[in-house]
């Protein structure tokens, strides 16, 4: 699909479902070119890219295991066939098994590791290589990072280190004119929140009382935040964006 010269593209990690489907339908509607990432529901992605082309806006769904290195160069590759170039990459790609420490499994973790901190690496990796001067580089930590929730100790670990990386990846592209933050969200109304109160609807009020807006997070809510520091928020930069409604 051909575009101006002038238009702005963004890669979405993630970008199929939840937050980062929200996000790839924000930036869409503003004007980028989005390149929708997926890892296994093709379905979903697709379905995102029907959304936003039907808006008259301007997608294509790359599938890409983000804990990869040649799938996720192959990622680029394609944003750059198909549009000229990256000014965005939104890294929303995570995944969250609940579990303490002194039970949780080992091969769990490694798989946590593997997605959360190696892909943020590789995705951010890429980013530091191709991102066009003006562009910004956004992932995502999580407000767990503050409130350490027992059973949450695996994605509170991998989150830490996505911050540690976002703030060190900021200072090295000095000269580059690219952005680097981390949107660090509180409890949010996705898939990922859902599995967590699996067995535990009970604590569904807990976490909307949790706010003194008195609800829980919506992606629309996300997708904002996303879209200032890709676009307006140009001074922001090397920090964690704390987006919970003020839950502390």
């Amino acid at each position: 699909m051909a575009t101006s010269t002038a238009q702005r593209v963004a890669i979405i990690t993630g970008g199929s479902r939840g937050i980062g489907r929200r996000a790839a339908e924000r930036l869409a509607a503003s004007g980028l070119a989005v390149v929708v990432n997926y890892a296994q529901d093709a379905a979903a992605a697709n379905a995102t890219v029907k959304e936003i082309t039907a808006a008259d806006g301007t997608a294509l769904a790359v599938r890409a295991d983000v804990a990869k290195e040649d799938e996720v160069a192959a990622l680029f590759d394609a944003a750059e066939e198909a549009f000229g170039g990256v000014d965005v990459v939104v890294h929303a790609a995570s995944v969250m098994p609940m579990g303490s420490v002194a039970d949780f499994d080992l091969d769990l973790l490694d798989q946590v590791i593997r997605i959360n901190l190696r892909g943020t690496f590789i995705v951010d990796q890429q980013a530091a290589r191709r991102l066009r001067p003006g562009g910004a580089l956004i992932n995502f930590s999580s407000s767990v990072t503050r409130f350490s929730n027992p059973g949450n100790a695996a994605y509170s670990m991998t989150k830490g280190g996505v911050e540690a990386l976002t703030l060190l990846l900021a200072r090295e592209l000095r000269g580059r004119d690219v952005t680097v933050n981390a949107v660090a969200p509180g409890p949010v109304e996705t898939d990922m929140l859902q599995g967590f109160l699996s067995g535990r609807e009970h604590l569904r009020a807990g976490l909307a009382d949790g706010s003194p807006l008195g609800r829980i997070g919506t992606p629309d809510d996300i997708a904002e935040v996303v879209l200032f520091l890709a676009g307006p928020g140009r001074w922001i930069n090397g920090q964690v964006l704390y987006a919970n409604g003020g839950a502390i």
